[in-house]
């Protein structure tokens, strides 16, 4: 009889855990603008998780930043249990009506692009939102699920190994 393994990782949970990919590297954003590698270093954390850039309209933190590969992901909590905001927000983003990430800074250095734009090569990270349509197109969230979320998706996964042994 041959076993199958699937390794399941709850992402964010119902207490509004969060992660996205907040400026994607490589690509310019609608404006022209690109961030190098190297320009997020200076993050202080927490920092301010607000929705649509609106300083009035915060609605939780970010806790964990990295510049990775891809780009700068952030990781942290809408405060659902404490802010009545942050549960309608967080609902937003489960049901997929808010998928966008972008990201509010001063920038420190730069030079002008041939095609447009700017390449931003030192910045000071002062916030990041939730927003429906993000300046670039592949700053989004990536895990936005709750706890009953992942535990169907198990029960799915788990149903679909044992048709396969079935099979």
């Amino acid at each position: 009889m041959e076993h199958a393994f699937l390794e399941t990782k709850i992402l964010a949970d119902g207490a509004g855990v969060i992660e996205g990919l907040a400026w994607p590297f490589g690509t310019p954003d609608r404006t022209g603008d690109v961030i190098e590698p190297g320009a997020f270093s200076g993050v202080r954390l927490p920092l301010p998780m607000l929705f649509g850039h609106d300083p009035n309209d915060p609605v939780g933190a970010w806790t964990e930043a990295a510049e990775t590969r891809d780009g700068l992901r952030l990781k942290g909590r809408l405060l659902v249990d404490e802010v009545a905001r942050a549960r309608e927000v967080f609902a937003l983003v489960k049901a997929g009506a808010v998928r966008g990430l972008s990201v509010g800074f001063m920038i420190r250095k730069s030079a002008p692009r041939a095609a447009g734009g700017r390449t931003i090569t030192a910045l000071d990270l002062f916030e990041c939102s939730l927003v429906t349509t993000p300046a670039h197109p592949g700053a989004r969230v990536v895990a936005a699920k709750s706890a009953v979320t992942a535990i169907a998706i198990a029960g799915a996964l788990h149903r679909a190994a044992a048709a396969i042994s079935k099979g």
